[in-house]
């Protein structure tokens, strides 16, 4: 469901908008949209940002990987969360602040993280196939 909200944009900050939207090919609602709630989980967890293009945007720490691929590796580790935490942290430098914030994020957008990290595994095995598939050429 859909409503509207009234509130006024400068003139600058319309354009900035339009030629925005422009380069993202999409409408500036829409990116209007898209930028109210990345901002809004910004601010809700510190030390996630959104990195890619309009069409395939994805939650990242600031300063590392992309929140899906610290989902994906905490769970080939062994251990409680916090052991696991730990171990992360020793293998990537990445402070346990932002394994948390990580953590927390893919608590708050499950299905989010889920599509990327089954995404990921598919296209992982179709690379795994061709290999396979190329070698038997050579065989």
């Amino acid at each position: 469901m859909t409503s509207s909200v009234p509130f006024r944009l400068g003139a600058e900050t319309e354009r900035k908008l339009a030629d925005r939207a422009d380069i993202d090919g999409v409408s500036a609602p829409a990116l209007l949209e898209r930028l109210v709630i990345e901002g809004v989980d910004q601010l809700r967890h510190p030390g996630i940002v959104y990195r890619g293009p309009a069409h395939a945007r994805r939650a990242a720490l600031s300063a590392g990987p992309d929140v899906w691929e610290v989902i994906a590796r905490l769970r080939e580790l062994d251990g409680s969360e916090e052991e696991r935490i730990v171990v992360l942290c020793a293998e990537s430098a990445l402070h346990p602040r932002l394994i948390r914030a990580a953590v927390d994020y893919a608590a708050e957008h499950g299905e989010e993280i889920e599509s990327r990290i089954d995404r990921n595994r598919r296209v992982a095995e179709n690379s795994r196939r061709a290999v396979q598939e190329r070698a038997r050429l050579f065989v």
